[in-house]
């Protein structure tokens, strides 16, 4: 397997291995053994992009979904929710998309508010989230709402959450708007993109030896980076002359996984 990408052996998997469940390695150099498969329908989700197969996660990710969808259909106008990318089935690199998600802890959650839980598989390919941003991500615009502060706050108030990723702008208005505990917004964290979902990285299992943490965010409530992230979205500084061009991303191969990634695809 030396030389081969690794995206290519994953992205071909069908099915989960064989194995007790455990994530081994990094969110964005790992693969996950024994993942269980997100039910396309529950009763407050519905997984999306079924054609993708990425609704694979370790047990306690699908357990978190149950947990926060179940909240968010006691919002007003949300009848659960719209789950995104997860995981492959086991894990790795994605032949297209994510450079994270390998390790079944990572997951991609619609800022579409249901209105129906009962899609067909042609409608869930069809069917898009909606943007919540404007200024190029400074602001969030008309469509974002008090049940979208409601769901992120109860999504990072969890927890087996290490970190969530969302625009710029909406961690400036959840920080503006926030009048009572605020230690959730901490696990909050200002990203490019993530303004038609939000991603939710949990923290690895305990007792999983093999799965490396993130390290965790600074401390405090994070709003002051937040700001200087729209700061730099509506000022935008000056190129740097003296910056190194970019280089070209090299996809992974096996050789850069954990060794037990080769067993994992080689179960049953």
């Amino acid at each position: 397997m030396r030389g081969v990408e690794a995206r290519r052996l994953f992205g071909a998997q069908s099915e989960a291995s064989d194995q007790a469940p455990e994530p081994f390695g990094s969110y964005a150099k790992g693969c996950v053994a024994g993942a269980v498969e997100l039910p396309e329908s529950g009763p407050t989700w519905q997984a999306m992009r079924l054609s993708r197969n990425r609704n694979w996660g370790y047990p306690e990710t699908l357990d978190y979904i149950r947990d926060l969808s179940a909240k968010a259909a006691q919002l007003p106008g949300w009848a659960g929710l719209y789950i995104g990318d997860i995981s492959q089935p086991r894990g790795g690199p994605m032949l297209s998309g994510h450079r994270s998600h390998q390790l079944g802890l990572d997951i991609d959650i619609w800022m579409r508010p249901p209105k129906r839980l009962d899609l067909s598989p042609a409608e869930r390919e069809s069917l898009s989230s909606i943007s919540m941003r404007r200024a190029n991500g400074a602001y969030v615009n008309a469509s974002w709402t008090p049940q979208h502060h409601a769901v992120l706050k109860a999504a990072a108030s969890d927890p087996r959450v290490a970190r969530i990723f969302v625009f710029p702008g909406a961690k400036v208005q959840m920080c503006n708007d926030e009048k009572g505990d605020r230690s959730w917004l901490r696990k909050i964290r200002p990203w490019w993109g993530h303004h038609y979902h939000f991603h939710v990285r949990l923290t690895c299992p305990r007792g999983a030896r093999g799965c490396v943490d993130q390290a965790p965010p600074p401390p405090g409530d994070g709003c002051a980076d937040a700001e200087k992230w729209v700061h730099d979205i509506l000022n935008p500084p000056p190129p740097d002359p003296n910056a190194k061009p970019a280089k070209p991303r090299r996809e992974l191969e096996m050789a850069d996984l954990p060794e037990q990634c080769v067993n994992i695809l080689q179960s049953r």
